[in-house]
This record gives C-alpha cells, sequence and structure tokens, in this order.
C-alpha cells in the first residue's frame, strides 16, 4: 500500500527538521493554538500507536477511547498523561521509530480492509492516509516556527484526494446543505504535473499550487494568505471552511496568523 510508504517519508523529513532544532526549541509555543513541538510530536505518536492498535490490539484502542470519554479527560491532557514520562529527546526517537513500525504493519494489509475508529469505521487506506495528513498538517507548524520553507513531494496528493472526499463532510459536520457540486480543481505538483479532480467548469473552480491546496483542507492556512485562484460562490464557499479531519467543526485560522517565521539570523 503505497500510502503506508508515503507516511513513512512525510514522517522521516518531519523527524529530520525536528531533529535539527536545539533542545530549547521544543518548549516554545508555535503558531497553532499555542502548541509546543513537544504536544506535536506527543499528539502524533499517541494516535500513531492508536492507528496501530486498530490491526494489532482493536481492544486497546476501544479501552484509551472509553477512558478518554468516560473520564472526561480532554485529548491533550490524556496524550501527556500516556507519554508525559518521555525525555524529549526520548520522545522524538520513540515516536520516529514507532512510525516505521506502524508503516511496515500498514505495508502489509488489504487496503480495503475495514477497522474500527473514534468515529465511523474506516478503511486502513484510509486510516494510514490519516496518519499522513495528521504528519503533514502538524509539520507545518514546526516548519512555521522553525522558518523552515517546507519542501513538498509528490506524496501530498493523497492530502490533495482526502480534500475532495471530504468536500462533502466540511458540511455535514456543520449541518449544512451542500451548496452545489464540488468546484473543478487544476492542482499543479510539486512535481510541476497538473492534478484535476471535479467535473471540468469555467464558473466554478480552484487553481493554483497543490501544497496550497493541502494547506486550506487542513487549515494551516486561511485561503486569504494563499495564491489559489478561486472561482464561483460554492468554491468561495467551501475554500472558506474546507475541513478534511474528524471532528466538531473547526473554523481556519485568521488570515495573517500562521506564516513561516524569518529565522533568527536571517
Amino acid at each position: 500500500m503505497q500510502q503506508a510508504e508515503d507516511f513513512r517519508q512525510e514522517t522521516r523529513a518531519l523527524q529530520g527538521l525536528v531533529g535539527s532544532l536545539p533542545p530549547s526549541a521544543y518548549e516554545e509555543p508555535t503558531q497553532f493554538k499555542g502548541w509546543t513541538i513537544l504536544d506535536v510530536i506527543r499528539h502524533l505518536h499517541f494516535w500513531n500507536r492508536m492507528a496501530h492498535f486498530q490491526l494489532s490490539d482493536p481492544g486497546g484502542l476501544v479501552g484509551h477511547l472509553k477512558a478518554m470519554s468516560t473520564r472526561g479527560i480532554s485529548m491533550r491532557a490524556y496524550e501527556a498523561e500516556q507519554l508525559g514520562h518521555l525525555t524529549p529527546s526520548d520522545l522524538v526517537a520513540e515516536w520516529s521509530a514507532f512510525a516505521e513500525t506502524a508503516a511496515d504493519l500498514f505495508a502489509t494489509v488489504d487496503p480495503k480492509a475495514r477497522l474500527r475508529w473514534a468515529g465511523p469505521d474506516m478503511s486502513a487506506r484510509s486510516s494510514i492516509t490519516a496518519r499522513l495528513m495528521e504528519t503533514w498538517a502538524h509539520g507545518q507548524e514546526v516548519h512555521d516556527h522553525a522558518g523552515e520553507v517546507r519542501k513538498n513531494e509528490d506524496w501530498i496528493g493523497n492530502i490533495v484526494t482526502l480534500g475532495v472526499n471530504t468536500f462533502g463532510w466540511t458540511y455535514a459536520t456543520r449541518n449544512e446543505l451542500l451548496p452545489g457540486t464540488m468546484p473543478h480543481l487544476i492542482l499543479t505538483a510539486p512535481s510541476g504535473a497538473i492534478w484535476t479532480h471535479g467535473d471540468p467548469s469555467e464558473t466554478e473552480r480552484i487553481e493554483g499550487l497543490a501544497e496550497e491546496f493541502c494547506q486550506v483542507v487542513t487549515q494551516t492556512r486561511n485561503i486569504a494568505d494563499t495564491k489559489l485562484k478561486v472561482t464561483g460562490a460554492v468554491a468561495t464557499d467551501w475554500m472558506s471552511k474546507a475541513q478534511c479531519f474528524a471532528g466538531a467543526p473547526n473554523a481556519p485560522p485568521a488570515p495573517g496568523t500562521r506564516f513561516t517565521r524569518k529565522p533568527a539570523n536571517a
């Protein structure tokens, strides 16, 4: 399953950046809700473990989900409870090594296998794609905080597809009716390839860099902070609140609040 390898490579890319930072940077708040880099790695590691449980220990997965629910403990507090005993260096090392284990496991399974999750059941392909998406999305705040312009690869095509597949979800999670048919997408991949999705349309379309579309649907950028060309009422409405991740409706960051900082020595 190619998505498992793509997840592995995205994790390695983020690990390379995290490993290059001074330990003092790990505790600094990022632009994402004040999360520190340690919060980010702890979050990614915990949910990578839960995804592994989908295949290796479904009962363990259910147990953790029930514990969070019945105890009324927040997700971040539970993650810290489970992993807070690890030193920063141990956390980063364990996250990096376990991601390899998870990628190895997912690479061996039927992509269509149905797996339990916090929400509706999902396919194995959807599960590991979600881990790729979260790694990429939360990796953005690390890049932004480090002042590092991200170099993307074509595996972000998985996130584009996830964004397309969750067009309806953006409205369903808000209890809103679909405003119309999904707009036509014409996106330029990191390699320069052109990716298209949806029926051709001159009146409802979104054009530009695939990485900027990914930033919008993962809510790491406001549409106003991208160069995407958005045409039509449906396209405009979707891009104002697109959400490719599960859970309650989230508003995108306000314009100008998420950006790649200039390095201190720049």
